[in-house]
């Protein structure tokens, strides 16, 4: 339990390091603007890669990477045709959590939602 937490609290920490550092380097400067369009990139980023393994892990693709196996063996036989059935499934190959990319995620849109009604205050 306390080791996820950290995860979370590192990973948070690092996105708001690296929000500031790419303020710095592409705008010059850390204004309120600039740190609103910047923590929206890095936020979609883990958004999205948090649900695209969630959605390989979840099987999705399992059963299409099957049906390419079977159309691209072809009629082979022997230990070829074997080897293919025994291929680990995609969902098995992938053993990422994606709930601590989804939690810092979350959590820079709420601060970058947050920064956002401060600016049109």
């Amino acid at each position: 339990m306390r080791n996820r937490f950290g995860k979370i609290f590192y990973g948070f920490l690092g996105s708001q390091i690296l929000v500031f550092i790419l303020s710095l380097v592409y705008q010059q400067s850390i204004t309120l603007l600039s740190y609103i369009n910047i923590s929206f990139y890095i936020a979609s980023v883990l958004l999205f890669t948090s649900l695209i393994v969630y959605t390989v892990n979840s099987g999705f693709f399992d059963a299409i990477s099957f049906s390419f196996r079977t159309v691209f063996a072809g009629k082979e036989e022997g230990e070829k045709k074997k080897s293919f059935d025994e291929m680990t499934p995609l969902s098995e190959l992938v053993t990422i959590n994606a709930n601590p990319l989804l939690i810092v995620g979350l959590l820079d849109f709420i601060l970058m939602l947050a920064a956002l009604y401060i600016y049109y205050l």
